[in-house]
């Protein structure tokens, strides 16, 4: 979940965000200074869905640690970019790609073998499909393909990926809300489903400055659940650019350390 108050680009993505929207007409312009409601920095994805006539990018990198009986593997994602496209009122166009480099180190020795290259490209869509009313909360649904011929060597599964989730978002207050995701994702050439779950909460501490908590996991059929936690601010920088950082690591065995930050920005295509 994001909050509404939701991420940096540097002064050159701000004139020419500035220089497209003077050209839009009065209803484009006012979607367009509407605050970005983004699918990062969590991994509770949002059921709001991307304006027709506009295109949302979202960006950053990673870092993620894991050791267990003396072997710590290292994870550096150099981008992690999702670009969405509003297509109908309720329908938007994803497809996301990332660039990984892998380590292992040892008994404090790291190993000469780097295993990097780009993850399958993910390609899905966005779907909105009821907005938020009283005690009910605004639902969406997404789902994605991963396609491994898009993917380098080191990082190639042997078939197409495939997850999809469920969104829900409650506004609680004026500057608080919550939100969670339910699905399941077959991923990595597994034929077992991984039952995926999110709990976020958002709190809005200036018009500009987001800060957020949450809990998520999966439930894989053919091994133990991983929980995992992370938190995080977001700062406004203009209506439609916004910067995001987050701190994180697992409950269970595993990631013992997770490090995000990254920018999202929204453009209009005509």
């Amino acid at each position: 979940m994001k909050t509404k108050n939701t991420y940096p680009l540097y002064c050159l993505m701000i004139l020419c965000c500035s220089g497209c929207l003077c050209a839009q007409n009065d209803d484009s312009i006012e979607i367009a200074s509407q605050s970005l409601i983004t699918d990062r920095p969590d991994a509770t994805e949002s059921p709001t869905t991307i304006a027709p006539g506009f295109i949302q990018i979202e960006t950053g990198g990673f870092y993620e640690s894991f050791e267990d009986n003396n072997i710590k593997s290292e994870s550096f994602t150099y981008n992690t970019t999702l670009v969405r496209l509003g297509l109908l009122d309720n329908l938007e166009l994803r497809i996301g790609w990332d660039f990984v480099e892998g380590r292992t180190t040892i008994n404090g020795n790291k190993l000469d073998d780097v295993t990097s290259g780009f993850n399958p490209l993910l390609f899905g869509t966005k779907i909105s499909i009821s907005d938020e009313k009283g005690w009910m909360p605004e639902i969406g649904f997404l789902g994605h393909l991963y396609l491994p011929f898009t993917a380098s060597q080191d990082y190639r599964p042997e078939t197409t990926g495939v997850d999809f989730r469920f969104s829900f978002a409650h506004t609680l207050s004026e500057k608080s809300s919550i939100g969670y995701n339910i699905g399941a994702k077959w991923l990595d050439g597994s034929p077992e489903a991984a039952y995926i779950y999110t709990l976020s909460y958002g709190y809005s501490v200036t018009d500009k400055i987001g800060a957020y908590i949450e809990l998520y996991g999966d439930f894989p059929e053919d091994n133990k659940a991983i929980h995992l936690w992370n938190t995080g601010l977001t700062y406004l920088l203009s209506n439609n650019v916004q910067l995001d950082a987050t701190v994180g690591s697992g409950i269970t065995e595993g990631q013992d350390i997770l490090l995000s930050a990254g920018v999202s920005f929204k453009l209009p295509t005509k």
